[in-house]
């Protein structure tokens, strides 16, 4: 799990994916670690803290259900919660972060 902030600086450098519910970075970390590390952020444009943490709460079960079989090893992942992602369905979003995970694959 990513928590400082450089570490989420350092992803921003990484390859990027916007979606209509989120946006992905992923950035291989060149180490020999092959673990999956995964950050989620959401600003207040999306909500009050309320939202926030739903949303947050989602995007920790789609990694959970997902980064295991879809990740990128020895890469930091991170999810941007974007306005639009907490009407969304989660299938339809568990779907496009499938097709995101494959595009920077």
């Amino acid at each position: 799990m990513l928590r400082r902030r450089a570490d989420f600086l350092a992803a921003n450098g990484g390859r990027r994916k916007p979606m209509p519910g989120f946006v992905l970075l992923v950035r291989p970390r060149g180490d020999a670690d092959p673990a999956i590390r995964i950050g989620f952020t959401v600003s207040k444009k999306v909500g009050g803290a309320v939202v926030r943490n739903r949303m947050k709460r989602r995007f920790r079960a789609l990694a959970a259900d997902l980064l295991p079989a879809h990740g990128l090893a020895g890469a930091d992942h991170v999810l941007i919660g974007r306005a639009g992602g907490i009407e969304r369905d989660y299938g339809l979003l568990e779907r496009e972060l499938i097709k995101a995970l494959g595009a920077l694959r």
